[in-house]
């Protein structure tokens, strides 16, 4: 696809056939935001847009919708302990409005990036929001020995129970995985015996979750090559998990954008949505959805 030389560019990404009828995905204005290091995944909660990333510290930053841009609050938190990073590398939010809240954090052993530990938080989040840092707010770390490489925390609902998905990042065996939220409360490693639930293969380069309750659906938000390019996979949760392998309903390339996607919120209702990048320039992409 050749990107368009409008004012403000529109790069149209269509489906044909999803599920009884169609979608179409527009990005209809790209944005910058500041201040967040390489922005790392985005969470909307109640009206209000938390982006997160890994700046000096792994941080998180309020906004809210004003008119089509974001509005900062001027709310910052940090994720530190007695003034120490600990969630340095911060990759996915798992909330639903009640219950635990999770996060997820890639931890590198190496130089070269070639061996890593993935790291699951359980976190007062109201706590988070009221003092600004995690001392106090800790619950549980988890260390996620059972995943491959990575960690994305998402809340998915199958068969009318809450699960926090996650998945890998790389291209050798990856793999969904639901993991038991009451378990990761209390245990210290995701392989002791009743944490995870259920897996299923996936494709690779996988980056955040996103659950679309209103579809019953899993959005795998992926890159096309490692750290270049993006891709949305729409994954039907129910049959995937069935048959042990993902069953995509569609997949959605978008060639013009070589930059690295890191994840995609819904903005309440189903009809938009914000993309985020790691770059440093339009990392905040607004996305109109018509279904």
């Amino acid at each position: 696809m050749k990107k368009m030389r409008l004012l403000i560019p529109v790069l149209l990404l269509s489906l044909t056939a999803f599920l009884n009828g169609s979608v179409q995905m527009s990005i209809t204005r790209e944005s910058t935001v500041d201040s967040l290091g390489a922005c790392q995944g985005i969470s909307y909660q109640k009206g209000r847009v938390f982006l997160y990333g890994d700046r000096e510290v792994g941080m998180i930053r309020e906004y809210k919708m004003e008119k089509d841009s974001l509005l900062y609050l001027h709310k910052e938190y940090k994720l530190t302990q007695n003034g120490q990073d600990v969630i340095g590398h911060p990759t996915g939010i798992a909330w639903h409005g009640t219950g635990l809240v999770f996060m997820g954090n890639s931890v590198r052993l190496n130089a070269e990036g070639t061996r890593w530990k993935a790291m699951i938080y359980c976190l007062d989040w109201n706590g988070l929001l009221k003092t600004g840092t995690l001392d106090g707010n800790l619950l549980n770390t988890i260390e996620d020995d059972a995943c491959i490489q990575g960690i994305r925390p998402e809340y998915v609902q199958y068969q009318n129970k809450w699960y926090v998905a996650t998945a890998d990042y790389g291209n050798n065996g990856n793999e969904v995985r639901l993991y038991d939220p009451q378990k990761l409360r209390t245990c210290k490693r995701t392989s002791e015996p009743g944490v995870m639930f259920k897996k299923f293969r996936c494709s690779p380069w996988v980056q955040n979750l996103h659950w679309v309750a209103d579809k019953g659906m899993l959005m795998l938000i992926q890159n096309q090559i490692e750290g270049r390019k993006w891709r949305f996979t729409y994954v039907d949760l129910a049959k995937s998990i069935e048959n042990g392998t993902m069953v995509s309903v569609k997949e959605i390339n978008e060639d013009s954008r070589p930059d690295e996607l890191e994840g995609f919120a819904f903005l309440g209702k189903m009809n938009k949505g914000i993309a985020v990048t790691s770059s440093h320039k339009k990392n905040t992409n607004y996305i109109s959805v018509n279904w």
